[in-house]
């Protein structure tokens, strides 16, 4: 594997194997700068939200690149005050990216009560040029299985914490089963596991740092991770995780890591 290598979605759209995130990246000039020295690295899928106030910015640096369109994977997401007007949500998403179609539209939360009719309007996207994938974020198995029992479009991705702390094996394994594609947002646990000793050991063993090894661990387990930094040596360093190979005794150790530790919210506490 390297950069440049993607999945095939369950529709059949090609997926980098590696992801920039943009959460807390300010926009303006720090969000704009962090995606285009990003996209010169060699990374393809940028992942932003409207959650994030930066797609505007992202757009332009997907729009100013030398780089053709159809080989840049854009994923943006509805935020949860949205899904009174789906439709709209993804209307105005599109206008501030100005990009001619959005690769991949997730549904950012499993807001109660309405998640599930949102996702009924999103099919709908699937019928024009304007959006080539669906998915979601943040879904449980709980999540996952009300919905699939009520539509017959299988979300091409589900984008969720991820990490040897956070180890989701069975919903790894339950969308690994229906096709889904899974993504790993904060996969870096935001720096503060980086000196657990089993991390830092086998950072050392590989010559690596303990970022390329966490997020080397997602692309062993098929994966996709979606780390993010304003840092040029940083955006580099993460790109850099294709030259080295986890062994299967060290993934058994970092498998093993899991603790159930969050960054950020949890989902399992929404009904």
């Amino acid at each position: 594997m390297g950069i440049a290598s993607a999945y095939k979605l369950n529709n059949s759209v090609r997926i980098p194997a590696l992801g920039f995130g943009t959460y807390k990246t300010q926009p303006g000039r720090e969000t704009e700068d962090a995606v285009s020295f990003a996209l010169k690295t060699g990374y393809r899928l940028i992942d932003t939200a409207t959650y994030y106030r930066n797609e505007k910015d992202v757009g332009k640096a997907v729009r100013d690149c030398s780089i053709p369109r159809k080989e840049i994977f854009v994923t943006t997401k509805i935020w949860n005050s949205d899904h009174g007007d789906p439709i709209g949500a993804f209307e105005k998403s599109l206008s501030l990216l100005k990009i001619d179609y959005i690769d991949l539209y997730l549904i950012h939360w499993p807001v109660e009560k309405i998640r599930n009719r949102t996702w009924k309007t999103l099919t709908g996207l699937l019928d024009g040029n304007k959006c080539r994938s669906i998915g979601v974020s943040n879904f449980t198995i709980r999540h996952l299985e009300e919905l699939l029992a009520q539509t017959s479009v299988v979300p091409a991705v589900n984008q969720v914490e991820f990490s040897p702390f956070l180890f989701q094996k069975d919903l790894l394994d339950y969308c690994t089963r229906h096709k889904i594609q899974l993504e790993a947002y904060a996969p870096l646990t935001r720096g503060d596991k980086f000196e657990h000793p089993v991390v830092h050991a086998i950072a050392q063993k590989y010559s690596k740092t303990s970022a390329q090894v966490l997020l080397r661990w997602c692309v062993q387990h098929k994966v996709i991770p979606l780390p993010k930094s304003k840092t040029p040596q940083r955006i580099r360093e993460n790109a850099n995780i294709f030259d080295f190979s986890i062994s299967a005794a060290d993934m058994k150790k970092l498998d093993s890591l899991n603790e159930n530790y969050r960054v950020t919210w949890n989902p399992e506490e929404i009904r």
